[in-house]
């Protein structure tokens, strides 16, 4: 089994989050944990293989406590869950070893495929660990074990949509604070402008979204995207 530390500053996220663990095949959450403070404790008594890690604590942010960690010599797994999406506190997060960033709100399916690769992972680096590293192809093997395929279109979705993406734009128009355009969706995203549109032209046909119309100089309106609460 993988003993699994969830770290959220919210106690009813955590529970929801533990309880996705716990679906998961070969994963168990051992501790719950609310602080930085909290979570470096239960790592610093080695009972822990991986860590999902909010960015947002009260004491701190998860990156400084990987940071700690770090210092510290332990090298516990890290798989950020966080609403922090940032290119700079993502970039961050790689550099201290984070294996997956996924961002809030996220889907069961979209953790699961994380927590599958990871567990790929460590089934990989035991095979060929046992027989020491030869060449390339077994480096390739264990680097290739951490890539999450492409989800395929979930029911509902029309061919071509995934359910991550979908997942992705959904948490950038439920934390903004007002309508936002294809063109700052796709900046906040990474997206293309085009593949936003697409996605946006659904979810708002799907009800999900609410369009409003802004007219500038140019007589042509700009279609903006709001957040429909269920």
């Amino acid at each position: 089994m993988i003993d699994v530390l969830v770290v959220d500053d919210d106690f009813r996220v955590a529970e929801i989050n533990a309880k996705y663990v716990g679906k998961v095949p070969g994963f168990r959450v051992t501790a719950r944990a609310h602080s930085a403070a909290q979570a470096l404790s239960t790592v610093q008594r080695g009972s822990v293989d991986l860590v999902l890690l909010d960015h947002y604590l009260p004491d701190g942010t998860g990156l400084d406590l990987v940071h700690r960690m770090r210092e510290q010599g332990h090298g516990t797994d890290v798989i950020m869950i966080t609403a922090a999406s940032e290119v700079t506190t993502v970039q961050q997060a790689m550099r201290l070893g984070a294996l997956h960033y996924l961002v809030k709100p996220f889907t069961f399916a979209a953790l699961r495929t994380r927590l599958d690769s990871y567990a790929a992972l460590r089934r990989t680096v035991d095979r060929v660990g046992g027989h020491g590293l030869t060449g390339q192809e077994q480096v390739d093997r264990i680097f290739g074990a951490l890539r999450t395929s492409s989800a395929p279109s979930a029911p509902g979705l029309p061919s071509g949509h995934s359910e991550p993406t979908t997942d992705l734009i959904c948490g950038v128009l439920h934390r903004a604070d007002q309508p936002l355009s294809a063109h700052e969706v796709a900046a906040r995203t990474g997206l293309s402008r085009s593949t936003a549109q697409r996605y946006l032209r659904h979810l708002e046909q799907a009800g999900r979204l609410r369009l409003s119309l802004k007219y500038g100089d140019t007589g042509r309106p700009e279609h903006r995207y709001a957040w429909v609460a269920p």
